[in-house]
């Protein structure tokens, strides 16, 4: 059995997810988006022990946490080496928004497509989904039908690919490559908003519909 806690956080109400394999109390923490000492409370009063934290790309408000929740915990940090230039300058482009986030630790793994990374008994899959953030990566849990898809694909509309390194071309690739022939079943837990199922999203998003 596993128990998944979503935490929209930070002044872009980025979605912080938690993953926990309730049998052997092991915990992921996926894009520790704000308040890190908040989030290592939160899996603490669940009686959680975090032994990763998963980036699915270094976009400032999907790392706002990351210092924190490395120091609370000294997790080991893992991310796809396409993002290592973003995390570096995360802290410079939180700047930019008005801002202000610790410098991000640097990572302890680096991530490939096809890597698996094993949280207890659950085992998450990676996906290289590029176009909106150089290296970002899906973590596919197969095996309850679950995506945490970063700022890939939200609920009727796609991640936004204005910003440095984005590429609409790229990310519209990645979502047909990549998430849509997985089952229609499959939850999306996306970095914004609500979720959604890939089936929803073939049937109704603008972005996929022709």
């Amino acid at each position: 059995m596993i128990e998944i806690l979503q935490m929209p956080l930070g002044p872009l109400e980025t979605n912080c997810y938690i993953l926990a394999c309730e049998k052997t109390m092991q915990a992921a923490v996926i894009d520790p988006a704000w308040h890190g000492r908040s989030i290592a409370a939160t899996a603490d009063e669940k009686g959680y022990h975090i032994t990763h934290i998963l980036l699915t790309h270094a976009h400032f408000d999907h790392v706002g946490g990351l210092a924190e929740i490395k120091e609370e915990t000294n997790a080991p940090i893992y991310v796809h080496p396409d993002a290592l230039q973003m995390l570096s300058q995360a802290t410079m482009s939180a700047a930019f928004f008005g801002l202000t986030i610790p410098s991000p630790p640097a990572p302890d793994h680096l991530l490939a497509a096809g890597d698996t990374i094993q949280i207890g008994e659950q085992t998450l899959e990676v996906l290289y989904t590029p176009g909106h953030a150089p290296g970002h990566v899906c973590f596919y849990l197969k095996s309850h039908h679950v995506l945490f898809d970063g700022d890939v694909l939200f609920q009727q509309s796609i991640g936004r690919t204005d910003l440095p390194g984005g590429d609409y071309a790229m990310l519209m690739q990645s979502i047909r490559e990549k998430l849509l022939p997985l089952p229609d079943e499959t939850h999306v837990l996306s970095g914004h908003g609500p979720a959604t199922t890939i089936g929803q999203e073939k049937g109704w998003n603008p972005f996929l519909v022709e």
